[in-house]
């Protein structure tokens, strides 16, 4: 190879360094990788072939190894045996003994023309590899946390969103029912997975997760941001109604108050977010029955008896307040129940014998 065209492919490699963040030590290990496979495959080599190449200079050297051994007994493996006597005229000075292995340099016939080719491949195949594993780790970072991206092609069972430098797949069963969009909007989603895969990064992201509403109230209230306040616990009908329980470790702190701000404003926020998605924000508290109690707001509650071992909970509320207590086709009762984490069984005070 000759010295103009070794340090045209330094120039290079240092440039993709710059221009890739890719370290030139990666890249002259893959063409070093490369070039051994092309050895191997042109001349028929065994393993026993390595190729260096000098950093700052981009000298190729190819060497090849040859086993010693007590007698070659194919003349096909002459390329990469060698008996004791042999090894001592080719190797001065060497001590060698048979299991050993001894490498000399070799010049392979046209090999200017194999590193011009397969130098290019390799650059081109580990620059891409490398652009993948980086836009991994990118993405890999936001996992399970809330992402906003542009709607670019919506399907019949999917929409794909752009989130800068990748493609992001809301599937039908992360999609709020009924809810729509257009090519363009601007939309938020929660990061359930990124996979690393030959075609690079997948993301799969959500709109019925949960730990939604619970990032964008992370982003839109400070204390919760800051631990503060912590969210307890979330049950959520995504589209329809999420239950949250918060709890404040400053006494100073009013939790929901926090989280509603003034003029309900913060609460609001994430309500536009989510589309008019109705969010009830309880106090937490360590006591089930007091939970429970929380849990069923709007609706006022007389009395509620707990079973902790069986996690059920018996509760009365006021007649008028019955079907608020159980909500629309048992929405509420549903929602307070996995909040709770307790079987709810309501009944009004006219129901409850004695």
């Amino acid at each position: 190879m000759e010295k103009e065209s070794k340090n045209m492919l330094i120039e290079a490699l240092n440039t993709i360094e710059k221009e890739k963040d890719i370290p030139k030590e990666v890249l002259l290990e893959a063409i070093e990788t490369a070039l051994v496979a092309a050895v191997k495959n042109e001349y028929k080599k065994s393993d026993l072939v390595q190729v260096k190449i000098d950093p700052e200079s981009g000298d190729i050297k190819v060497l090849s190894g040859y086993e010693v051994v007590e007698t070659i007994e194919d003349e096909a493996m002459r390329t990469m045996q060698i008996t004791p006597e042999e090894a001592a005229v080719k190797f001065p000075g060497k001590k060698l003994a048979i299991g050993d292995i001894a490498y000399t340099e070799v010049v392979p016939r046209d090999f200017g023309r194999i590193v011009a080719s397969k130098a290019k491949q390799a650059i081109v195949q580990k620059i891409r590899e490398e652009e993948r594993n980086q836009l991994y780790d990118k993405y890999a970072g936001k996992e399970h946390e809330v992402v906003t991206g542009v709607v670019q092609r919506i399907n019949a069972s999917s929409i794909t969103l752009n989130l800068g430098k990748m493609d992001a797949l809301l599937i039908e069963s992360e999609q709020i029912r009924g809810e729509s969009f257009r090519p363009g909007e601007r939309v938020k989603v929660y990061v359930l997975e990124v996979k690393n895969t030959p075609k690079g990064p997948k993301i799969t992201v959500s709109r019925t997760h949960p730990d939604l509403v619970k990032r964008l109230f992370e982003n839109e209230v400070s204390e919760v941001a800051d631990g503060t306040v912590e969210i307890k616990g979330i049950s959520r009908e995504a589209g329809q109604r999420t239950k949250m329980a918060v709890y404040s470790y400053n006494p100073n702190v009013d939790p929901v108050g926090a989280c509603v701000g003034v003029n309900s404003s913060r609460v609001n926020a994430v309500v536009d977010e989510l589309r008019g998605e109705k969010i009830d924000i309880i106090n937490w508290s360590p006591e089930p029955e007091v939970l429970i109690k929380n849990a069923l707001s709007p609706a006022r509650v007389v009395y509620v008896d707990v079973n902790e071992e069986e996690h059920f909970a018996r509760v009365i509320v006021p007649d008028h307040q019955l079907c608020l207590a159980i909500g629309t086709g048992g929405q509420n009762a549903r929602l307070a129940a996995r909040l709770t984490g307790y079987k709810i069984d309501i009944k009004g005070e006219s129901q409850v014998e004695g």
